[in-house]
């Protein structure tokens, strides 16, 4: 029996003045639902790298890594099958906000207002909005 292991992929959560950048899908799964940017890492990248490049031809926003959020690992995550997320909040530092890629349009969303996210989306920004209530606290 060949051995299997899940694939690896990056999402960017770019956060800003109460606004998340999200990204309608052009491609199923999920096609027309929005979700944070990102995708595969390639065999022999970085996924700090591979972060910044997904973001970019999804977005077409220049990125830096403000710091790793966490890592989405639920075997059902994706239909496709098994993929293991790195999720990191970056800071945008340039370019212009524009769908590419994968991505059919690409926009800022309000954190309280968001549409209905595809794969897991919903949970990581669930997660994140309480990360910010707990720093508010601090």
């Amino acid at each position: 029996m060949p051995y299997k292991s899940p694939k690896l992929t990056v999402d960017g959560i770019i956060f800003r003045e109460g606004k998340v950048v999200l990204i309608k899908r052009k491609r199923e799964p999920f096609k027309g639902r929005w979700a944070l940017p990102g995708g595969f890492v390639n065999y022999g990248e970085r996924v700090e790298d591979a972060v910044i490049r997904e973001v970019k031809e999804e977005t077409g926003l220049d990125t830096e890594i403000e710091r790793l959020f966490g890592v989405y690992s639920d075997p059902n995550r994706d239909p496709r099958g098994h993929t293991v997320s790195v999720v990191y909040i970056l800071r945008e530092v340039g370019g212009e906000l524009r769908g590419g890629d994968d991505a059919s349009s690409a926009r800022y969303f309000p954190i309280d207002d968001l549409p209905e996210l595809a794969f897991d989306h919903s949970q990581i920004l669930s997660d994140f909005r309480r990360s910010l209530d707990d720093m508010s606290k601090v």
